[in-house]
């Protein structure tokens, strides 16, 4: 299960789970509904639970509370800079369209609202990711969709995603983001629940190699765009050329890049 800018609209889909007993004086490290509570560590990576609008506590507890699978990948380094990693992030229609066109995957994405897009990664799955919360360094999406294979049926499902990115540099001085994705993800298959046991491995591996596979090809597109700005740019105006601004943003992006890759690395001598 995969897949805003602040300020972003966004609307919840209730999901009701009922703890019985709940104290009213939760303490810290801990989001809170009337009914729900979310932890703020998911696979040793801190969440800012506290900032979580409060209608969105319970659809994401009843995920994380009752998952079929729970992946972590990374820390993986995004050859990009901050300000356009997180540009591009908050924009799945552009990045789907970069990597497209580059011919890199077969990535789709389409807006359905303020913070909300449906997304088809053109392997089987495809679904509506929506933006739940966001801040300079953490990213939480809800997730609804499905996945289509030849050894299972089509699996329904849901997912919550929770995306940790600190901006670093590499070796040579260069600005990248080292990116965490945790993910749960829930299956909705009555057929399947009772065969939960045995397909979680496959489910699991699943799930890891598409998130993988979404860091990857964001990786691929930094690597395009800091070595091969001008066909970067060509497909960005090209036919249907992408909105005014985001190729506005993007000859910037790479003007930036260009400069920073033909810079020469300045070697500190050890201490």
């Amino acid at each position: 299960m995969i897949p805003g800018s602040s300020g972003v609209e966004r609307a919840g889909v209730l999901s009701l789970l009922v703890l019985i007993g709940l104290s009213t004086a939760l303490g810290p490290g801990l989001a809170q509904s009337e009914t729900c509570v979310l932890a703020s560590q998911h696979q040793g990576v801190a969440v800012p639970v506290e900032q979580i609008e409060t209608h969105w506590t319970c659809p994401l507890q009843s995920i994380i509370s009752d998952y079929t699978t729970a992946n972590k990948v990374g820390p993986i380094q995004v050859r990009l800079p901050e300000p356009t990693y997180h540009y591009l992030l908050d924009r799945p229609t552009m990045a789907a369209a970069l990597i497209n066109r580059l011919g890199l995957s077969p990535y789709k994405s389409e807006a359905r609202g303020p913070g909300r897009f449906w997304c088809n990664d053109g392997e089987g799955t495809e679904g509506i990711i929506e933006l739940v919360y966001q801040d300079s360094t953490n990213r939480i999406y809800y997730v609804e969709g499905t996945h289509t294979s030849t050894l299972l049926p089509d699996i329904y499902g849901k997912a919550v995603v929770f995306i940790k990115m600190i901006p670093v540099q590499d070796g040579q001085g260069s600005d990248r983001v080292e990116t965490t994705l945790v993910a749960y993800a829930k299956l909705n298959n009555r057929v399947l629940a009772g065969l939960v046991s045995l397909i979680r491995p496959l489910v699991s591996n699943t799930v890891a190699r598409k998130l993988t596979k979404g860091i990857n090809v964001v990786n691929r597109l930094g690597q395009e765009m800091q070595e091969h700005p001008d066909r970067v740019l060509f497909e960005a105006t090209n036919t249907p050329p992408l909105p005014h601004e985001e190729v506005a943003f993007l000859k910037q992006a790479l003007e930036h890049l260009s400069h920073s890759s033909s810079a020469p690395q300045i070697m500190m001598p050890p201490p």
